[in-house]
């Protein structure tokens, strides 16, 4: 069973790099750089740069409707002050935020089923994030 240079298994460490990824991208960029600098498996530095593209792809998405969200708070003010009625653009902002909260759980369950199937150096596809790195690595 091939070993890291840390000493644990490489399915072990690629684990937990989705795992570590659920705590934050600071955490998940210094244990995926790590991965990527000093670490000689392909299938595990293809694990951190999976890592990160699927904390960033969410991230990207929720930074999306939150400027919906910000562009519809500009649009309630607007209305509020010409006509002081807001109740479509408040249904609105909280469509926005449910689908959110939907991507949040969603982020967390594909980190968590690519942790436990990394855990018998396993994939899962994740659309056209694996064809892009794919195509880019």
């Amino acid at each position: 069973m091939e070993k890291t240079k840390l000493g644990i298994t490489i399915k072990l460490y690629g684990a937990a790099l989705y795992f570590i990824a659920l705590f934050g991208i600071i955490p998940l960029v210094l244990a995926a750089g790590y991965a990527l600098l000093v670490e000689e498996n392909q299938w595990l530095k293809r694990v951190a740069v999976k890592a990160i593209a699927v904390v960033l792809f969410f991230g990207i998405l929720s930074n999306l409707l939150g400027l919906l969200t910000d562009s519809n708070t500009f649009l309630n003010t607007l209305i509020f002050i010409f006509d002081g009625s807001h109740a479509a653009t408040t249904l609105i902002t909280r469509l926005i935020t449910l689908v959110r909260v939907v991507l949040s759980i969603l982020q967390v369950v594909v980190l968590l089923v690519l942790g436990f199937r990394a855990l018998n150096m396993r994939d899962a596809k994740v659309g056209p994030l694996d064809a892009l790195i794919s195509k880019n690595m």
